[in-house]
């Protein structure tokens, strides 16, 4: 790990007797992140993937939103919401505090025992981005295996499943708990590149929006929703090929794919570069909102927690 801390971007007390608390507060800011994003952000994702699913069905993403709203009126663009409202919170729980535990690695891994200079550089929080993606995809992968399902559910006319539980009971059993882990590679080859831009433009921005003599913790409600809007479009810039195939491998009927190297050749062959960049156009219309929502709610929770803490 490298040493340079020559551009310093967020201090991180590294103290024993704070370890537990900072983990605990990173752990429930991120929950209360993770509710906000989902609030505001389920219409799009479900766009994203009946986009990245379909073939033909849509004209582009409007024609989408339109046609879901003809069938199935406003509400039918939460469809599939309850599982990622049930499982987002505790998700992003992990990701804010794998990311606070990524922090505290780099500092650790440090081969300079002297540095003492509580500031990570880029390439630390680049780390501690990537590092968060890790424990979160154990979580991230059988939600989306579920969500993906309940989103498609309905385009053709089929209602397969009567809901998550139903779903996670059908796949498990066609194939066990290998069924419903399926497209975790996948996920993780999107949140780990995805979740290091993430933290990192987000870690930027707020230090660049921070006046001086005044702290990042103490920005402005705008300058933390611009920051975190801004982390969301980082994070989407880079991750809408693997999300396109991580959609393809769990919305398929078992055996359609091999794995994710055979998603990828037979993508690429029937529909060309093109289809690995389907549904960025709702991705990107969700990343601002949904990600200033999730980082208003990260931060304001935190600060919340640390007046009575």
């Amino acid at each position: 790990m490298s040493t340079m801390t020559d551009d310093p971007i967020e201090p991180v007390v590294i103290e024993v007797k704070n370890d537990t608390a900072s983990s605990v507060k990173s752990f429930l800011s991120g929950g209360f992140g993770g509710m906000a994003s989902v609030l505001v952000g389920q219409p799009f994702d479900l766009v994203k993937v009946r986009l990245q699913t379909s073939e033909g069905i849509y004209k582009n993403t409007f024609d989408c939103f339109k046609q879901i709203i003809k069938k199935d009126g406003i509400l039918g663009l939460y469809r599939g919401m309850a599982t990622p409202f049930a499982s987002i919170t505790p998700i992003f729980a992990v990701s804010f505090w794998s990311y606070d535990l990524g922090k505290k690695l780099a500092f650790a891994f440090r081969t300079d025992k002297e540095n003492k200079n509580p500031h990570l550089s880029l390439a630390e929080i680049t780390f501690a981005g990537a590092f968060s993606a890790v424990p979160t995809t154990l979580f991230m992968a059988p939600s989306e295996r579920i969500k993906v399902l309940m989103q498609i559910q309905g385009q053709g006319g089929e209602q397969k499943y009567k809901g998550p539980m139903d779903a996670v009971r059908q796949l498990y059993k066609e194939g066990g708990i290998r069924s419903i882990f399926r497209g975790t590679g996948a996920t993780l080859l999107r949140d780990s590149p995805g979740s290091a831009a993430y933290f990192v433009a987000y870690e930027l921005i707020k230090k660049g929006l921070t006046p001086a003599g005044t702290r990042p913790e103490d920005l402005s409600f705008g300058a933390v929703l611009f920051a975190g809007g801004m982390a969301g479009v980082a994070m989407w810039t880079i991750a809408i090929p693997p999300d396109v195939l991580k959609s393809r491998l769990q919305s398929a009927p078992a055996g359609t794919y091999s794995g994710l190297g055979d998603c990828l050749k037979k993508t690429l062959k029937t529909d060309g570069p093109s289809a690995l960049f389907k549904g960025l156009g709702p991705a990107m219309l969700r990343a601002f909102p949904a990600n200033a929502a999730t980082f208003l709610g990260v931060e304001y929770s935190m600060r919340a927690m640390n007046m009575v803490f």
